[in-house]
């Protein structure tokens, strides 16, 4: 009996000590794991996330999203530590992504001579006096941004408007799109270029009918031969270049890019930043995959690299390939012949059975791929490719990607769906200036311009959509993207009624496409994308609810704060 006793008050007395601990942790506030380093309250938060579309605040610990919810709810995960931002009532969406770039690119691009929104060939050459002015001697004028617009009915730049300039100073200007470039007589001369010069594979020197004399313009592969002696920019100078460029990133609200061309070769900078803990952009790097063929040596690289850079900042495993130009220079590949000049249909970089067996292969690696394809024979070729490697292997949920897409045959349209195709479109390419309406349309005729950039139509047959840019061939802002996918007009509301309207995205199927419709193009839809607990906290806080506000006000949005992995690296002035 005594034994029996004494057991009860041992059993009472270890109840009770149970029961002391938990009051005791009822009232003490959550530990570190619990507890958010960073909370962003006071905010509009459109999630993304279609189980839990608007919060009020969300709780940041480490580089995740601990709690999204209302301000109490959220508040419970607050502790003295805790850094508050107020968002001060602002809309909040997850951070951007830019699902085609050129970032090495477009960052040297900054400190170069720009020519967009040039009106004509003398406000070109004022831009080029101006810089000139700023930067005297005897090197290289580089710089980019000229369309085919500015140069009237002849749709290309000729050398005789750079040597009234730079007589004795090379010159060298990428056209907008990266697929064209004007060379003065200087920099012709130095790399050799004669009218005796034999055109190199998938690339055209552009002659004088009369003479046989190159004009200045290059076409596609052609830029190689002056672009192979233009002095090359240090490695501190291309560190420099990528600072500046991540910083202008941030600023527009770009959390993550995708590099489509012109980074894997330099993916020891990016590394170099991440280690110096100078990384605020996220990269997903794909190696870029020149024809004829698949070569051992590319695997080599594409697979040391997927070894090498396998996080959550820097990601291999994507290869990029160019199946055909573009539609204003006639390059783009097209299955009937252009409109304004009929001897002429474009055609492959790849021949169709080595780019087939190339994808094949790639694919049976579980690569991620990436074909720029413009015109609508461009398209269906790689649509083609990728339907016989799920065939050859057996694989699906590669999630292939086809980029740009300016062009497609409707028959097409259902495939992109049905394969898993990504459809990657930058919706600032459709932009509906001169060069689009004048040059882009005139090109390829009413009908196929009646089908042009289509992803309205895609995403209603079952295509995923991700959105991008494409820079530096236009400005990496995406809120000027965000408009154009909407309004399909200018920001002077030009054409009347939109160009083929038709393909008019509501504001939330186009923010999609930039951040749930980018992080699953990446295959990271589980870890990024949308604002929801346990993925990574890569925020922006905006100027205006771009939801609320008339479509053609969207372009005018700045971004007041980016975080990036629950840290601010991004803060406007502007109060």
């Amino acid at each position: 009996m005594k034994r029996s006793l004494t057991r009860l008050l041992a059993v009472r007395s270890s109840r009770l000590v149970i029961l002391l601990l938990v009051a005791a942790s009822a009232s003490t506030p959550h530990t570190d794991a619990q507890t958010a380093e960073t909370i962003v309250h006071d905010a509009k938060i459109y999630t993304v996330n279609a189980k839990q579309p608007w919060a009020e605040a969300v709780a940041i610990q480490g580089d995740k999203i601990i709690a999204v919810g209302t301000e109490a709810e959220v508040e419970k995960f607050r502790n003295p530590k805790t850094k508050m931002i107020d968002a001060g009532g602002r809309l909040v969406l997850p951070g951007f992504v830019d699902c085609h770039i050129h970032f090495l690119d477009g960052s040297l691009s900054l400190g170069r001579v720009n020519l967009e929104g040039a009106k004509d060939v003398a406000d070109i050459q004022r831009r080029l006096r101006e810089y000139s002015a700023k930067h005297p001697g005897k090197d290289w004028i580089l710089g980019r941004g000229w369309d085919y617009a500015m140069f009237g009915a002849a749709a290309l730049p000729d050398k005789k408007y750079l040597d009234e300039l730079f007589p004795d100073r090379p010159a060298y200007l990428e056209g907008y799109d990266g697929h064209t470039y004007w060379a003065n007589s200087k920099a012709l001369a130095l790399a050799g270029i004669t009218k005796d010069t034999p055109n190199p594979p998938n690339g055209v020197i552009v002659r004088d009918a009369a003479t046989g004399e190159a004009t200045g313009a290059l076409k596609e592969a052609a830029h190689g031969l002056v672009g192979k002696i233009v002095p090359k920019p240090s490695r501190a100078e291309k560190l420099e270049a990528l600072r500046a460029g991540m910083k202008w990133a941030n600023e527009h609200g770009l959390t993550r890019v995708h590099s489509a061309g012109g980074d894997f070769e330099e993916l020891g900078l990016f590394d170099q930043l991440r280690r110096e803990k100078q990384q605020t952009l996220r990269f997903y790097i794909a190696y870029f995959l020149d024809p004829p063929e698949l070569r051992p040596a590319d695997i080599e690289k594409i697979e040391a690299a997927r070894k090498k850079y396998a996080d959550d900042w820097i990601s291999g495993g994507a290869v990029k390939m160019m199946v055909d130009g573009v539609i204003e220079s006639h390059t783009a590949a097209m299955l009937e012949p252009y409109t304004d000049d009929p001897s002429l249909k474009g055609k492959l970089f790849w021949d169709p059975g080595k780019y087939k067996a190339a994808v094949a292969e790639l694919d049976k690696r579980g690569l991620q791929l990436f074909t720029h394809a413009i015109g609508d024979y461009g398209v269906r070729t790689a649509l083609d490719a990728y339907e016989n490697a799920e065939k050859v292997n057996g694989t699906q949920g590669r999630r292939p990607r086809i980029e740009h897409i300016e062009t497609i045959q409707a028959i097409d349209i259902p495939r992109f769906g049905k394969l898993g195709v990504i459809a990657s479109m930058q919706p600032l390419h459709s932009y509906p200036n001169e060069d689009t309406l004048d040059v882009w349309a005139r090109n390829i005729g009413p009908d196929r311009a009646g089908r042009a950039w289509v992803w309205k139509s895609i995403a209603d047959d079952g295509g995923h959509l991700a959105f991008g840019s494409d820079w530096p061939v236009v400005t990496l802002n995406p809120w000027e993207g965000v408009q154009t996918a909407v309004t399909r007009q200018t920001t002077e509301g030009k054409p009347e009624g939109g160009f083929v309207p038709s393909q008019r995205l509501s504001v939330v199927d186009a923010v999609y496409g930039y951040t749930l419709g980018a992080a699953f193009a990446g295959r990271r839809e589980k870890t990024e994308g949308s604002i929801e607990v346990g993925k990574l906290a890569d925020i922006i806080i905006l100027s205006q609810h771009i939801f609320d506000i008339a479509p053609q006000k969207i372009s005018e949005t700045k971004v007041t704060t980016t975080i990036v992995g629950g840290r601010v690296v991004y803060q406007s002035d502007a109060k």
